[in-house]
């Protein structure tokens, strides 16, 4: 009479642990609090740089479009010896004092260091169809952003080359050595750096990106299996992703972020994934950003301009 209830207690030990696991697994991740570090804040002891305003709206690789650009110039540049060269997409997000990323006061600061070389940045907004909006930013959303940003080609990658950097050029001397240059993405951002350094290795070799839009949008779930069946190519990859980032019918960004990795892993390439507890936006990348620079441009020294 008593075995009824023995079973029933028995199963419950069994189940509980297998229970307890499922809701771990739903339940997300208490996100750290992320804080900037020195290295992000202004600093009145080392020289700053200055970053100019500029438009672009005649692009024949993405006809019919129009965006704003800012170009960010160390101190230290002096006009006679190449600059290194940094891009960044979504460039509102990264050009200002204030924010994440804070691209000015955090290279201001590693530059006068010696942590990364005397680098140009230039940061780029996705394409406009029609009017450009009045300001840089999200509102309203850049129409051609998906289509540059995801799609899996070497056409941004010619968009810079062709367009972008000889027009930077009229002005400053950028090195032409590939491991002087290295490009920089949020999210889809992420994944149209990785595709620039991917189709153009003769250019880039240096990528970072935050939160990356490795899913499939445009195709992009596709480049863990061509890392691995591609001969290896001399990039070197910072990925940077949270436990709370995205999960919906595109796929799972945590889950795409460490398939890259580990399909970098497989081919023995130069690479860091970084994991923090943040969800999809620039917090965790922009309080670690200065150490990404550091990793990154780790051995500049040993390079020619």
């Amino acid at each position: 009479m008593h075995a009824l209830p023995a079973i029933a207690a028995f199963a419950a030990y069994l189940i509980t642990p297998v229970v307890l696991a499922m809701t771990l697994c739903v339940h997300p991740v208490i996100a750290e609090d992320y804080q900037h570090g020195s290295d992000s804040q202004p600093n009145d002891a080392v020289p700053h740089g200055k970053v100019t305003q500029h438009v672009w709206d005649s692009s024949k690789v993405f006809e019919g479009t129009r965006r704003r650009y800012s170009v960010y110039v160390p101190a230290q540049y002096d006009g006679k010896t190449p600059a290194a060269l940094m891009v960044f997409q979504d460039g509102h997000a990264f050009e200002g004092t204030k924010g994440d990323f804070r691209v000015p006061v955090v290279f201001d600061n590693l530059i006068a260091k010696g942590d990364m070389p005397i680098t140009i940045a230039v940061m780029i907004d996705p394409g406009h169809k029609g009017e450009l909006p009045e300001k840089r930013g999200w509102s309203p959303r850049p129409s051609n952003r998906s289509f540059e940003y995801d799609t899996v080609s070497g056409d941004y990658a010619e968009f810079l080359l062709s367009e972008i950097i000889p027009e930077v050029e009229k002005d400053y001397q950028i090195s032409k050595n590939p491991k002087m240059r290295a490009i920089c993405g949020n999210s889809s951002g992420g994944i149209c750096a990785f595709s620039v350094a991917w189709h153009r290795p003769d250019q880039f070799q240096k990528v970072l990106s935050h939160i990356g839009s490795f899913v499939d949008l445009r195709g992009g779930h596709n480049y863990p299996p061509m890392i691995r069946k591609a001969d290896k190519k001399p990039i070197r990859v910072f990925l940077q992703d949270g436990e709370n980032d995205l999960d919906n019918q595109f796929g799972n960004w945590p889950l795409a972020n460490r398939q890259m990795a580990k399909a970098l892993a497989f081919k023995d390439y130069d690479y860091k994934l970084v994991f923090g507890t943040e969800a999809h936006n620039g917090k965790h990348g922009g309080a670690i950003f200065p150490d990404s620079l550091r990793w990154l441009w780790r051995d500049w020294k040993e390079e020619t301009y």
